[in-house]
C-alpha cells in the first residue's frame, strides 16, 4: 500500500484523534503537574504519591477498561445508523458504570487498609494516607465521565470531553497552588492538598458533561430512546461481553506497571522517586498513543458497523503509523534531555541521575507502548476482546514481572532491571496484538468470520 492511498485515512484518524489527544494531555499535564508540586515538598512526600498511586490506579483503571467496553458497540451501531440500538445502550451503561463505581469504591477502602503491609517505611505509608483517603472519593464521578466520554467517543464526538477536561485541569492546578503551598489565606495542606484538588475537578468534569448531554441536540436525538425500564439484560450482555475483559486486560497491564513501581518501593525512597518522575513522563508522551488509540477504535467500529472492511483495515493500519511516528518523537525528546527532565521534580542528586537512566529505557519502550496500544484498540473496534485478554496476561504477568524482578533482585541493576522488564513485555505484546489485528481484518474481508 502506498503513502497516498493511506493519506486520507490518516487525515480522518488524526481529525478524531486530536481533540482526544488534547483531554489526555490534559489530564496527564495535571498529573505531572502534581508530581512536580509535591516533588519541590521533599522527596518522601514525593514517594508517597507514587506509592498511594500505585494501589489507587489499578482499580480506577479497572472502571476505565469497563467503561470502554460501551465504545464498539456503540461505534458499529452508529455505523450502521441503528440510533435506537445506540440510546438503550447508553441507558444501560449508565446503569451498569455507576453499579461498578459504588463497587470499586468500597474495595479501595478496604485495600487501603492493607498499605502498612506492602514493604514501605513508616513515613511513606503515613503520608500516603492522606493522599490515598480523600483520592478513594473521587471514584464515583470519574467513571462516570469516562462512561459519558466513551459513549461520546462511539458517536464520533470527542470535542466536548476535551473543552471539560482542559477546563477541569486548569482548576485543578489552580487548586493545586492553593491547597498545597497554602495560598490566598487556606492551609498549607501537602500531598492532602492536591489529592483535594483532584476530588474537586473530577466532580466538575462529570457536572459538565451532564450539562452537555442535556443541552446538545447531538446527544438528545439518543434520550427518546430511554424506557422507563432502567436495565435491559440483552444490552447489558452485549456490554458485558467486551466490558468484562477490557476491564480485566486494562487491569492486567496496570496492575503490572504497579507492582513494578512496588518492587521498585523495596529499593528505597530513591528509587521511587526516581521511578515516579520517569512513569509521569511516560504516562505524559503516552496520551499521543492513547488519542490515537481512541481514534482507531472508533473509525474501526465505524466501518466494520457500515460493511466497508477494506477501510476497516486501512484505517486501523494508519492508527498504528500514526502512533509510532508520534511516539518517535517524544523517545528522542527523552534520549535527548534526560539530564535535564529530572530537575523539574527535584533537587536531589540521587535522585536526577536514577531518574536520567529510566528516562532513556523509557525512550526506547515508547515505540513498542505505542504499537501495543494501538494494535490493541484495532481488535477493540471489531469487538475482539477474549484473545488480547490471554495476550496480556501472557505478556505483563509471564514476561514483564517476571523478568523485571529477576534483572532488578537477582541481577542487581535494581530499578533499572524493572525497568528493562516493562521494556520487554510491551515489545511482546505488541507483536502479537498486531499480529492479530492482521489475521482478523484479513479474515473479515475474506468472509470468514
Amino acid at each position: 500500500m502506498s503513502f497516498n492511498e493511506y493519506l486520507p485515512f490518516y487525515k480522518r484518524n488524526l481529525k478524531v484523534a486530536v481533540p482526544v489527544m488534547l483531554a489526555q494531555a490534559g489530564q496527564v499535564t495535571v498529573n505531572l503537574a502534581d508530581n512536580i508540586m509535591v516533588g519541590h515538598l521533599g522527596t518522601a512526600e514525593l514517594a508517597s504519591v507514587s506509592f498511594a498511586n500505585s494501589i489507587l490506579v489499578p482499580g480506577i483503571v479497572f472502571g476505565i477498561g469497563f467503561s470502554q467496553g460501551l465504545t464498539p458497540h456503540v461505534g458499529q451501531s452508529f455505523g450502521r445508523k441503528d440510533y435506537k440500538f445506540a440510546g438503550h445502550l447508553l441507558q444501560n451503561a449508565i446503569v451498569l458504570n455507576t453499579g461498578l463505581a459504588i463497587v470499586l469504591t468500597f474495595i479501595m477502602v478496604v485495600i487501603g487498609s492493607f498499605m502498612g503491609n506492602m514493604g514501605q517505611s513508616p513515613e511513606i505509608v503515613s503520608l500516603a494516607k492522606g493522599y490515598y483517603n480523600i483520592q478513594i472519593f473521587s471514584i464515583l464521578p470519574f467513571l462516570l465521565f469516562f462512561g459519558a466520554r466513551q459513549f461520546s467517543e462511539g458517536i464520533g464526538i470527542t470535542k466536548y470531553a476535551m473543552y471539560i477536561t482542559l477546563t477541569a485541569n486548569l482548576i485543578n492546578i489552580s487548586l493545586n497552588w492553593v491547597l498545597i503551598y497554602g495560598k490566598l489565606g487556606f492551609p498549607k495542606m501537602g500531598v492532602e492538598g492536591a489529592s483535594l484538588a483532584t476530588l474537586i475537578s473530577r466532580i466538575v468534569m462529570i457536572l459538565s458533561f451532564i450539562y452537555i448531554y442535556i443541552k446538545k441536540e447531538e446527544y438528545n436525538r439518543f434520550f427518546q430512546y430511554f424506557t422507563k425500564r432502567l436495565t435491559d439484560l440483552d444490552k447489558m450482555r452485549d456490554i458485558l461481553k467486551t466490558s468484562i475483559p477490557l476491564s480485566i486486560q486494562t487491569l492486567v497491564e496496570i496492575t503490572a506497571f504497579s507492582f513494578s513501581a512496588v518492587m521498585v518501593g523495596w529499593l528505597g525512597k530513591v528509587s521511587l522517586a526516581s521511578h515516579q518522575i520517569a512513569m509521569s513522563m511516560s504516562s505524559f508522551s503516552f496520551m499521543l498513543a492513547l488519542g490515537v488509540g481512541a481514534a482507531a477504535t472508533i473509525r474501526v467500529s465505524h466501518q466494520y458497523g457500515a460493511g466497508d472492511y477494506s477501510a476497516m483495515r486501512k484505517a486501523g493500519i494508519a492508527s498504528i503509523h500514526l502512533s509510532v511516528a508520534l511516539m518517535s518523537i517524544s523517545a528522542l525528546l527523552y534520549f535527548i534531555l534526560n539530564k535535564q527532565i529530572p530537575l523539574l521534580f527535584t533537587n536531589d542528586p540521587e535522585v536526577i541521575k536514577l531518574a536520567s537512566v529510566l528516562l532513556i529505557i523509557s525512550a526506547m519502550f515508547q515505540i513498542f507502548d505505542a504499537m501495543q496500544l494501538s494494535g490493541l484498540a484495532c481488535l477493540r473496534g471489531v469487538s475482539d476482546v477474549k484473545k488480547p485478554l490471554y495476550i496480556s496476561v501472557l505478556s505483563y504477568y509471564f514476561v514483564c514481572l517476571p523478568l523485571g524482578y529477576v534483572l532488578g533482585f537477582v541481577f542487581n541493576l535494581g530499578a533499572v532491571g524493572v525497568w528493562i522488564g516493562l521494556l520487554l513485555g510491551l515489545l511482546f505484546a505488541a507483536v502479537l496484538f498486531i499480529r492479530r489485528f492482521n489475521i482478523i481484518s484479513l479474515k473479515i474481508i475474506k468472509g470468514d468470520v
